[in-house]
Order: C-alpha cells, then sequence, then structure tokens
C-alpha cells in the first residue's frame, strides 16, 4: 500500500479530478493528498476523494509533498508516490511497480517511462547536473550543445532497459519509506526545481534509483521557466543553492557517478545485463 501526494498553485478541479479519479483506482492507493500552495483556498478540491490541505501560503514544493510524506511515514505504509498535476495513467501500472519494488528491495526510489501526448520519449534519465548542464546550457544555442545533452540524458542507452540512474525526474517519484528514512526527505531549502535532484542523488548513495521502461506514464510537460522570467530567476536562485550544498567543480562523487553511468549505458541494448545487475 501507499500514499500518493499532489502539490497544487492555482489548479482548477478540472486539470486535477481525472488524475485523482485515476489514483483512486488503483487497489493499492490509501490515501491521495492534496497540498494547495495557491494564494486562495479552493473549496471545490474537497469534493474530491482525496485529502485536501491548504497551506496558506506558497511552501514549495519540497516542503509541500514533506507534509504528505510524514503521513506516510507516521502511517507505516511502505511506498510513497510524488506525482506531478499534469500526469496521466493506467491505473494497474501502480501494482505492477509495486510488486517490482517488492521483489527488488535494494531499490530505493524508480521512475517509469515518460513520454509526451505524442507518444515521444521525454529523457529524463540524466547525470549528476554540472553547472553548465542546468545553468550555462539553457543559455546557448541548442546546435552548440546538443553532443552534450545528448550524453547528460544518456541518450545512448535507448531507454529500453531498466537502469540505475543518479538523476530521475521529480514528475513522478515512487519512492520507498525505507530509504526516505535513512536519507531524509525532500530538501526545504530548495523551493523549486533542483529538489528532485538532491533527493535522487542522497537515495542513489544508499539504494539503487531506477528507471523502469516495462509501464509508461504521460507528461504534459510546459517547461514553464523556460518561458517565463520569473520563474527562470527562480531556477537559476536555486540552482546556485544546489551547487552551494554539494559543489561546483570540485564534486568528486559526481566525476565517479557519472563515469560509471556513462560507461555502463552508453551501448543499446545491454538490458539483460542491467536486469542481472538489478538483481546482484
Amino acid at each position: 500500500m501507499l500514499n500518493a501526494s499532489i502539490v497544487l498553485y492555482n489548479h482548477s478541479l478540472s486539470e486535477i479530478a481525472p488524475l485523482v479519479q485515476c489514483l483512486r483506482k488503483s487497489k493499492i492507493v490509501s490515501q491521495v493528498y492534496l497540498i494547495d500552495n495557491s494564494p486562495q483556498e479552493q473549496i471545490s478540491f474537497k469534493s474530491l476523494d482525496a485529502i485536501y490541505q491548504y497551506t496558506g501560503k506558497n511552501l514549495g514544493y519540497g516542503a509541500a509533498h514533506n507534509m504528505a510524506i510524514n503521513q506516510t511515514l507516521a502511517q507505516g505504509f511502505p511506498y510513497h508516490l510524488v506525482i506531478n498535476p499534469d500526469i496521466s495513467f493506467d491505473p494497474d501500472i501502480l501494482s505492477e511497480i509495486e510488486e517490482f519494488m517488492n521483489n527488488n528491495s535494494d531499490i530505493g526510489l524508480l521512475m517509469p517511462q515518460i513520454l509526451y501526448p505524442t507518444g515521444e520519449i521525454q529523457y529524463l534519465c540524466k547525470l549528476i547536473p554540472t553547472p553548465f548542464d542546468l545553468i550555462v546550457r539553457r543559455f546557448l544555442p541548442k546546435s552548440w550543445t546538443k553532443k552534450q545533452t545528448e550524453k547528460f540524458e544518456l541518450r545512448a542507452s535507448g531507454y529500453n532497459q531498466i537502469m540505475n540512474v543518479p538523476y530521475l525526474s521529480g514528475c513522478f517519484m515512487f519512492l520507498r519509506s525505507e530509504a526516505l528514512k535513512q536519507v531524509g526527505l525532500f530538501d526545504e531549502r530548495f523551493f523549486m526545481y533542483p529538489e528532485d535532484i538532491d533527493l535522487t542523488r542522497r537515495i542513489h548513495r544508499r539504494f539503487k534509483t531506477v528507471f523502469y521502461p516495462n509501464v509508461s506514464i504521460v507528461h504534459h510537460h510546459a517547461k514553464e521557466s523556460y518561458m517565463n522570467g520569473r520563474l527562470l530567476f527562480v531556477h537559476i536562485y536555486n540552482m546556485i543553492k544546489y551547487f552551494n550544498k554539494w559543489g561546483w567543480i570540485f564534486d568528486k562523487e559526481r566525476r565517479k557517478i557519472n563515469k560509471e553511468t556513462t560507461i555502463q549505458y552508453s551501448i543499446h541494448g545491454t538490458s539483460s545485463h542491467t536486469k542481472q545487475n538489478l538483481r546482484d
């Protein structure tokens, strides 16, 4: 069993209701928590089959999810699902993920295959980022950074195999409670954006953080910080805090993990080897 949490900010009932209904159809979801960071309380959300919690202020992404995760830990559930409002999927995949996690107790975090509504792959399996990957690269022409981007996003892997990846997207994080107990929850110093990098990295130190392409979800991804000047500032400000925590240039752990990950997933079609590694 598990709980799921969705953080809201100025979302409408029509946007959120289908996702809540989807989660409620799964046999393994106990509670759905809606943590609302909006300026105004949305009474209409109380009509949904979910626990609606209005924070009264914008706590940030990680801090809001932590409110629900703490409930999961207090209730003793083995898993917690962090999920974005703009996700859709077949509810049956949650049971498959749970079974896979039950059979692989060394996995602390799992992310499924993530697709655009068109069916195209979203390349969200990544190396631990450098300042170039997160800050400098976004201001340069894509043609100048194409090779580095493909390396950073592990595209050579083919995205057709189970992989142990040091940075997984926060849009869908199937988390093991025991891993959270050992490494902690989201770092609430990050208001928005790098909290998934930070948490994946901390879990990756003690558990496997796995990309599981046997099931897929659809992510209606907007990349808002690329289009909104204020959000771009928030993004960069929080990236600076991230690198102040982990190191800008001299990050031996990052270098070691990225080298090992790149070598392991630099060739297509190594899924059988990877599956064996997950069992070892």
